[in-house]
């Protein structure tokens, strides 16, 4: 029988037709009924799926697929959820996601808005270890080359640890009992969320501290964890910590878990310590071993110096005795000696009878006559050179009436025009000069000439002879 309500005559315009009460719907209408239908009997699932296309975006949300042999479901988380992860997903991951499930009417599509994402156990988390790991190691962090060694004593110790546990007490005790030294101690979180962040941090703030700043800069670092599953020790797993240990100027020992356990701090560090303690052991020596090392080394050079000092006082002893005796080797200087001396006398003798013989015939030829003859001559020759200055002062005259013109200056003048030119005069009399003023027209032209007299001490009629 056939269905009134299909109709095989195709038609240009919808109609309602006899018997049909359903309404066109709009295919927004469609997606939102789809959505509230789709929320409502999926608003709490859990997922077991491997991730797939994993992406961040800038706004902090994360885009992801979850896929088995089967099939594949897209997945969004939110910025907030994002932060309360506890590790970085990575594609290839096997993990299980808590959300609700939605539609995304743009698209078509359905989702899950993951609230929660865990590792889907052990097994998928030493496969997410395994991958980073190699990563990491694919870049260089763990290469051999790269580890430096730890100072032999360093003076400041920097622990990166939790400051309530019972780590931070056995590495300050050990380091206590080998060799006291000064410790820093960046308190951080060792497990849960924000640890891996905290810890890296503390790390690079270590490392930025100036080596003159008031908090001494740290020769060594240690960062040290207890024992714990490898959910616990996940934080030093992180890329983050992982980085930052390797990016550390200051050598590292890590002394994370037990010895049986390993985290990829391990592999960045330059030191692996199997726990806490041997961290500390490792960092520092035995100051009492290192006492006794001293000891016996400064023994040891005692020793050395006074067998040095032995051994030449045996040397020297030897040559002393192939030494010649001290009258063999001084004997013939002695005679020598004697033989100048006596020498020395007999030619001091002949010098000084010589010597008186030479005073005899010089003193002989030395008459009192001649010698007085030759005083009156030079004492005539003085008298003629007095005579000869008194004659050529020219002060002289001044006794017969005479007076010498001078400047005020002292230069004598021979012309009237040369007195006219100076004004004011000087008339030197023979008992004091006189100043006085030229009164009469001065010379025009010309060029007055002086003459300057010269100095002149007049003979004292009383003046001694030299002789």
């Amino acid at each position: 029988m056939p269905d009134p309500f299909l109709d095989d005559d195709p038609r240009l315009l919808a109609e309602p037709r006899p018997g049909d009460n359903a309404l066109a719907l709009s295919v927004g209408e469609l997606s939102f009924k789809l959505k509230r239908m789709v929320e409502g009997e999926f608003s709490h699932v859990r997922l077991r799926g491997e991730i797939s296309g994993y992406k961040r975006a800038a706004s902090g949300h994360a885009y992801l697929c979850l896929k088995d042999d089967q099939a594949v479901i897209d997945g969004v988380m939110w910025k907030g959820q994002m932060a309360g992860l506890a590790f970085a997903p990575q594609d290839g991951v096997e993990v299980i996601a808590t959300g609700k499930l939605t539609t995304y009417p743009g698209r078509s599509k359905y989702q899950i808005v993951i609230e929660r994402m865990e590792l889907a156990g052990a097994g998928a988390l030493m496969a997410l270890f395994e991958k980073l790991k190699a990563s990491l190691a694919g870049e260089g962090l763990f290469d051999p080359a790269r580890k430096r060694r730890l100072p032999y004593l360093p003076r400041t110790i920097g622990v990166v640890t939790s400051p309530t546990g019972a780590v931070i007490r056995d590495i300050l005790h050990r380091l206590e009992d080998r060799c006291p030294t000064h410790v820093i101690v960046w308190p951080v979180k060792v497990q849960g969320q924000g640890a891996a962040d905290e810890v890296a941090a503390a790390i690079r703030g270590f490392d930025a501290l100036p080596a003159d700043g008031p908090v001494p800069r740290p020769d060594l670092v240690i960062v040290a964890r207890g024992g714990g599953s490898i959910e616990d020790l996940w934080a030093f797993n992180e890329e983050a910590v992982v980085r930052a240990v390797a990016a550390c100027t200051i050598p590292i020992i890590s002394a994370v878990g037990h010895e049986t356990d390993t985290s990829l701090c391990d592999y960045a560090a330059d030191l692996r310590a199997p726990t806490p303690t041997a961290a500390a052991e490792l960092a520092v020596p035995v100051l009492a071993d290192l006492r006794l090392t001293v000891q016996s080394h400064a023994a040891r050079t005692l020793r050395c110096a006074s067998r040095y000092v032995e051994r030449g006082r045996e040397r020297l002893t030897a040559m002393a005795r192939l030494l010649p005796k001290r009258d063999a080797l001084l004997g013939p200087q002695r005679q020598r000696a004697d033989e100048a001396g006596q020498r020395l006398d007999r030619g001091l003798e002949r010098r000084v009878a010589s010597a008186r013989s030479q005073l005899n015939r010089a003193g002989g030829a030395v008459r009192p006559a001649l010698l007085q003859r030759q005083w009156e001559r030079q004492r005539d020759r003085l008298a003629a050179t007095w005579r000869l200055a008194a004659s050529l002062n020219p002060d002289a005259v001044l006794d017969r009436g005479y007076a010498r013109v001078t400047t005020r200056t002292g230069d004598t003048l021979i012309s009237a025009a040369a007195a006219r030119e100076a004004g004011a005069l000087t008339l030197r009399f023979r008992d004091a000069p006189l100043d006085v003023v030229v009164d009469g027209p001065t010379v025009p032209t010309g060029k007055v000439e002086a003459k300057r007299a010269r100095p002149y001490v007049a003979a004292k009629p009383d003046q001694p002879t030299l002789l």
